[in-house]
């Protein structure tokens, strides 16, 4: 019996190892292509060692782009994306899950129909739409349509229904609490594992957004770093080795963001899936 434990730990661990080195081997990759030129990217069989070329590539970069200026873009984009998807999917999800009110079931049904459509499909309408409010080539373009998700809300509803108690939203309400007072005071203290994850969730996702931004943004200074990335694209030939510096920095930040908050992270995922 004790032989067979053994066998399965080891088993279990060398599948774990096995994980990690997939999951990993992407990152070294980019960084390897990121050291070496292109011909050296493009050789056979490819060269798996660090080069010397780093800073040359990253200066090539900046002399092809505005590297800084679409970072500063993508932060300020991201951030406030974040900070609205938190807000409008915290309050909707709190209401749809402590609070009785005529056609909840028939909305929340809607809103759920609404994860099942492709985002794309929604492109024409949304163009549309903020066209007719002179959006375009503007930073509300970017940010207004994303303040608020289906997904967001049905994860923020799913955690709010059990971790936070009836109990203790009746103890506020003799206190005199109002909703707003009870989702401010008594729901959101709660809900932080959950805010956490959805908060770093929505971050990457507007970080990595290339076809909206694409669709919305005609003006350089306000690209986002997806779009100002692809500008690296030669119409005859491509630097790869160039493409792939200029990916390597865009990429750090969302690694240090996810270092920095990955306990809370995998806590917020972790409380989300036991929830019944």
């Amino acid at each position: 019996m004790t032989n067979d434990r053994w066998y399965m730990k080891l088993i279990v661990h060398l599948l774990l190892l096995i994980g990690v080195f997939i999951s990993i081997f992407p990152f070294y990759w980019l960084i390897v292509m990121a050291t070496n030129t292109t011909s050296e990217i493009l050789q056979f069989p490819p060269r798996l060692t660090f080069g010397g070329e780093l800073w040359t590539n990253i200066n090539d970069v900046f002399d092809n782009i505005n590297f800084f200026q679409a970072l500063f873009n993508t932060i300020f984009v991201s951030t406030v994306t974040s900070v609205g998807v938190l807000f409008f999917c915290s309050l909707a999800g709190f209401a749809f899950a402590k609070f009785e009110f005529p056609g909840k079931n028939m909305l929340f049904v809607a809103l759920l129909l609404t994860m099942m459509i492709p985002a794309q499909m929604s492109f024409v309408p949304s163009f549309l739409l903020i066209a007719q409010f002179g959006w375009v080539d503007s930073y509300k373009a970017l940010i207004i349509p994303s303040l608020a998700s289906a997904f967001g809300i049905f994860w923020i509803r799913q955690f709010c229904q059990e971790s936070v108690p009836n109990d203790l939203l009746d103890a506020g309400r003799l206190d005199g609490c109002g909703m707003f007072r009870l989702y401010w005071n008594v729901a959101l203290p709660t809900l932080r594992p959950a805010l956490t994850f959805l908060g770093i969730f929505t971050f990457i996702n507007v970080w990595n957004d290339y076809l909206w931004p694409l669709v919305t943004i005609n003006d350089p200074q306000k690209y986002t770093l997806q779009v100002m990335l692809s500008q690296l694209n030669g119409v005859y030939d491509t630097d790869y080795a160039m493409i792939m510096a200029g990916t390597l920095m865009a990429t750090l930040p969302l690694i240090i963001l996810f270092i920095i908050f990955s306990r809370q992270f995998m806590a917020g995922v972790a409380e989300g899936a036991v929830k019944e």
